[in-house]
């Protein structure tokens, strides 16, 4: 019977060892999906960045609307203006 006892003290580190093993990895594997997901969050198509860009564009899309407004209101005063110094021809 010590003989047995023996080789069961042999076997039973080779199964701590596989469940070690496996735990390590899965563990791994995880940290790299995790690390890739987070990755693609910054730097994806939905990320900081893009959304950086794209309030710039809404702030430079503001002040072009402003500046057409001015030119707006320039160029209908002239043409209101022009309507005035014409003469009347339906009268």
């Amino acid at each position: 019977m010590a003989s047995h006892q023996v080789l069961e003290e042999f076997k039973t580190p080779k199964k701590k060892g596989l469940y070690l093993i496996l735990k390590i990895s899965f563990l791994i594997v995880v940290v790299i999906g995790l690390g890739v997901y987070v990755g693609d969050l910054l730097y994806g198509k939905n990320s900081l960045e893009v959304l950086l860009n794209l309030q710039d564009k809404k702030t430079l899309f503001k002040n072009e609307i402003q500046k057409y407004k001015k030119e707006n209101a320039k160029l209908q005063k002239e043409y209101f203006e022009l309507l005035q110094l014409e003469p009347e021809q339906n009268k």
